[in-house]
């Protein structure tokens, strides 16, 4: 399939659309045809609900089944979609391949990823959970923080540490897990917006099958890249319609404003903040057109950084465009959503964007990446980098 066209691509879209409606096909129905024809991620093997094709062919694809009004399945499983699904393909056995993509991008497993800890989250090189080898099995123990909609997740993807006296980068081994397996625990975290998107996890000697390893011993720093490149590309690199987002809410609170309101110098900080979404638009859609097949390189890190600075910048000027109203929340119940990131209101917008440059790496992380791997700069002064894991001194 190498060989395939923008307009052969755009074809299989059209059959999709033409031979399972939208709007009359449920929406777990919809996504399995969509993952059969290869057009969930168009970059993964044949078979495995790809093409294998660049993935700058995706674009094509989303154009045409979401004007059809066809479903996203970013809305209900973004982590498994966005981060555990291309690990999974590119780490996975031929058997992990064949049980978990086609149910994740469906929907009907929703999947989190099991990293940060309450003291490893930038450093996730450091972290301190356990697995121990026993016959066929691993017995993992220790806690997760920060886990994005654990309360629904089916499987986890997560990395543990199983060999304490190689250097921290080299000891450690991913899996997937399974949420519901005894000895795990999900408890609720919650948010400045009410809501417990997020949880802490604790693992009490949950027993993991071998076959259950993404990658060899020792390769889960290798996997955890994987997802976290993907993570960023899915965080900061979506290609939006012009306009629309986070600068399309403030566009709209500035056209509803008394007419003796809309000063010059408001206007012209609104401009900025568009002329700054359009430019992180294009910036992704040039990543998105250079990427190599389904690997995203440190580029990622630009588009996660400045999505994160924008939002917070757009979402500030919109909370001083409403004024006094912004500070009308509504109700504050805490709630354990069934989505991640999804606003009511453009005050739960605001709160919620706060979050943007933490989560998936912080700003001063992707910084880092950038001078490092991008500018050629010197590295952070390492003093652990050579000492096995269990010598580090930790609080």
């Amino acid at each position: 399939m190498s060989e395939i066209s923008e307009a052969q691509v755009l074809k299989m879209a059209q059959e999709l659309i033409a031979e399972f409606p939208p709007s009359t096909t449920s929406v777990v129905d919809f996504l399995g045809a969509q993952f059969d024809k290869g057009l969930a991620w168009v970059h993964f093997p044949v078979g495995h609900g790809g093409l294998g094709i660049s993935p700058k062919f995706q674009k094509i694809v989303n154009e045409c089944i979401y004007a059809a009004g066809a479903p996203n399945p970013m809305f209900r499983n973004p982590i498994g979609h966005g981060m555990c699904g291309p690990t999974v393909v590119e780490w996975g056995s031929e058997e992990q391949k064949k049980r978990y993509l086609r149910p994740l991008f469906t929907g009907e497993e929703v999947w989190c990823q099991l990293f940060s800890e309450p003291g490893s989250g930038s450093d996730f090189a450091g972290l301190s959970a356990k697995g121990v080898k026993d016959g066929d099995e691993w017995i993992a123990n220790g806690q997760k923080v920060w886990t994005t909609l654990a309360h629904l997740s089916r499987w986890g993807l997560l990395v543990v540490r199983t060999d304490a006296e190689a250097v921290k980068h080299a000891g450690l081994t991913a899996f997937v897990v399974d949420m519901q397996a005894p000895g795990v625990e999900v408890r609720p975290l919650r948010q400045m917006t009410g809501e417990a998107e997020f949880n802490e996890v604790y693992f009490t000697d949950v027993r993991i099958p071998q076959a259950e390893m993404l990658g060899k011993p020792g390769d889960g720093w290798r996997v955890s890249l994987t997802t976290l490149m993907n993570e960023r590309v899915s965080i900061g690199g979506a290609i939006p319609q012009r306009g629309s987002g986070s600068i399309g809410h403030a566009v709209k609170v500035w056209n509803e404003l008394p007419a003796d309101q809309k000063d010059a110098s408001t206007r012209d900080e609104l401009m900025k903040l568009w002329s700054r979404a359009e430019v992180h638009r294009l910036t992704n859609i040039r990543a998105n057109a250079s990427r190599r097949m389904g690997a995203p390189g440190p580029e990622g890190s630009i588009g996660k950084m400045e999505s994160a600075n924008l939002n917070k910048d757009v979402y500030s000027f919109v909370m001083n465009l409403m004024g006094a109203e912004a500070m009308l929340y509504g109700s504050y119940e805490m709630v354990r959503p069934e989505s991640a990131m999804s606003f009511e209101n453009l005050q739960k917008a605001f709160l919620r964007s706060r979050a943007n440059s933490i989560e998936g790496g912080t700003t001063e992380v992707m910084k880092n990446i950038l001078g490092e791997r991008i500018l050629g700069l010197p590295g952070d002064v390492r003093v652990d980098r050579d000492v096995a894991w269990s010598k580090v001194p930790r609080n």
